[in-house]
């Protein structure tokens, strides 16, 4: 390579580089002043580094077949920023291809009036007042919900996270759960500062003052004494199941809804994001979130099934290993379940297969499930066999797929993966709830094998996020449609 070619690949980064830096105050002011997240094919920008924004736009290569110029998605950016734009994701990259794809001479503040209706309300909250929530439980999703919901926080999102409650460990307890939202192993460091108030059992995060409330049981609970009313409280222990369980949590004052982030039991409304949301009704007051298995196959086995019809099909389970499992042998009350977790894989059972039914009726009976726990402490994977009505080929399938989770209604749902060379660990912190492996498909004639990704708990926590807005009637608008 001559030293020309490499100085004008170098020069090429650096301008990517210089693009990237200019983007961050923009986005950052859109996001305080307009209530705008702003993502680059489903990554939002808010609060990224100049390396993430840059690595967003590489994503093209496998979402569209070509890489996005940071040129094209700052020419976006910088119409958008002139428009009345209210509370709205705004995707840049998909409005810039979308734009390039266009064969009319149309121009790009025309295209762009267009395209952004929804969005152009000038509206910098969808909720006349702020909503409180409460997490009960504070584990592995309970904290990264406290941090995406702390990152969400400005003055037109109303969205605040008020308390969480949980058992009192004794000395130190407070300093404990503070840290544990300061590091995490997996997720890394908490993006900001946090503060703890010993004096009145709090935690201050990024200017967010959360209550750290200590109790036994529910019931144990008065909401109104710390400023708290109406609030949805949102379980993330899994010990309380069923509606009279759950039910529990409407006894305090202050408390006004109960959302659930397990599998729940009886006729509760299971809830996957984008497949059946909109059974939601204002009325509700006890829905569940479903599994992350649940969330995470429910949308591919929709596209599937409107486009090919399932006949049956079997769901195979290869999942990290959990905190109900044991480090080293011990005794548990399930099968297997009491071996140790870190060394070895450990056949057990999933409810996911069947919980599909929940969101997707039609499914009813057509799906069998079963179980790995794997020596991975987070990001799993479903392995999909399927019969169909209608034969398709490899080729069909991957490209059906790879439209729906650019332009539908699931692209918030569905994640394309055209890598040979991706492992779990590179889908830690994918929003969607699943990653389809379009590599590995596998189809002949009437059957097919499908393998979707997941991150277990970072993209089913992003699925909880959007049920608790659709329960309070937050309904942000997308961009594109």
């Amino acid at each position: 390579m001559s030293k020309s070619t490499s100085d004008a690949y170098l020069a090429d980064y650096l301008n990517e580089q210089t693009l990237a830096e200019k983007m961050i105050p923009t986005v950052g002011m859109m996001y305080r002043e307009m209530g705008v997240i702003i993502s680059v094919f489903g990554r939002k920008l808010m609060n990224s580094s100049t390396i993430d924004i840059i690595k967003a736009h590489r994503l093209g290569q496998h979402m569209v077949g070509q890489t996005l110029k940071l040129e094209t998605t700052t020419e976006v950016l910088s119409a958008l920023q002139q428009m009345n734009l209210g509370v709205s994701r705004i995707d840049i990259g998909k409005l810039a291809y979308n734009y390039s794809q266009q064969s009319s001479n149309e121009s790009l503040e025309d295209y762009l009036n267009g395209a952004v209706d929804a969005a152009n309300h000038g509206k910098l909250s969808l909720l006349d007042k702020p909503q409180d929530v409460v997490l009960y439980g504070f584990g592995r999703i309970g904290r990264i919900l406290a941090r995406l919901l702390i990152e969400r926080t400005t003055a037109g999102n109303k969205l605040r996270l008020r308390a969480i409650v949980v058992r009192s460990k004794g000395k130190g307890d407070l300093e404990k759960r503070a840290s544990l939202l300061r590091r995490d192993s997996i997720h890394g460091p908490f993006n900001g500062s946090i503060k703890v108030d010993h004096e009145n059992s709090a935690i201050i995060a990024n200017g967010n003052y959360i209550k750290v409330i200590y109790a036994g049981s529910p019931e144990d609970i008065d909401y109104t004494e710390h400023g708290i009313d109406n609030a949805l409280i949102v379980d993330n222990t899994g010990v309380f199941k069923d509606e009279e369980a759950l039910s529990r949590h409407l006894t305090p004052k202050g408390a006004a809804k109960v959302l659930l982030t397990a599998p729940a039991k009886g006729a509760i409304k299971n809830i996957v994001y984008g497949v059946n949301h909109d059974d939601i009704e204002s009325s509700d007051k006890i829905v569940c979130a479903a599994s992350c298995t649940t969330n995470a196959i429910t949308p591919v086995l929709k596209v599937m099934n409107d486009k090919y019809g399932i006949v049956n099909g079997h769901v195979e389970t290869v999942h990290s290993y959990t905190n109900d499992q044991n480090l080293i042998d011990n005794y548990h009350g399930a099968d297997r379940r009491g071996r140790s977790a870190p060394l070895n894989m450990v056949l057990t059972s999933t409810g996911a297969a069947k919980a599909v039914a929940k969101a997707l009726p039609e499914l009813e009976g057509k799906l069998t499930g079963n179980a790995i726990r794997v020596p991975t402490p987070n990001v799993s994977m479903a392995v999909i066999k399927l019969n169909l009505e209608n034969a398709a080929t490899r080729d069909e399938i991957n490209d059906h797929v790879r439209e729906v989770s650019l332009d539908s209604e699931l692209h918030e749902q569905i994640a394309y993966s055209s890598s040979t060379e991706s492992v779990s660990t590179d889908f830690v912190g994918t929003p969607e709830p699943g990653i389809f492996d379009s590599v590995a498909t596998i189809s002949q004639d009437n059957s097919c094998v499908l393998y979707v990704w997941y991150d277990n708990e970072f993209g089913y926590s992003t699925q909880v996020l959007r049920v608790m807005r659709e329960m309070v009637g937050m309904h942000i608008p997308q961009v594109p449609a």
